[in-house]
């Protein structure tokens, strides 16, 4: 299997994929940020294409920042000011770039959780 970054979101509250939520992955160097891509989820949670393919595959610290506020405000109507969870940010190490790494998010209005997966 070819080296990938990738991700799914799961709405833990009404049991179902997060669809169109905004996720952006940004790249990390000691105090600089820079955004290497902004996409949203599919209809299962998921992006149509790998956050970053094998070509892409790099060493370093990376975050992904899922906006879970936004997402919920869609889904439950609740105003902006309600929100407990706005942006969620990961942010991970990749050490191997050779290999494939999955970071999803399991998350409702109040909490989430994520782990690295297969």
């Amino acid at each position: 299997m070819p080296a990938k970054l990738s991700t799914h979101v799961l709405d833990t509250a009404n049991g179902h994929p997060a669809r169109d939520m905004q996720i952006e992955l940004w790249s990390i160097t000691g105090t600089q940020r820079k955004l290497l891509k902004s996409v949203r989820t599919n209809n299962d949670g998921r992006t149509d294409a790998p956050l970053m393919n094998a070509e892409e595959m790099r060493e370093g610290e990376y975050e992904i920042v899922f906006f879970v506020g936004d997402y919920f405000s869609k889904t439950e109507k609740t105003a902006p000011r309600d929100r407990f969870l706005d942006r969620v940010p990961v942010r991970f190490g990749i050490t191997d770039p050779g290999a494939s790494y999955h970071v999803p998010l399991l998350c409702s209005q109040w909490s989430y959780s994520t782990y690295r997966g297969s």
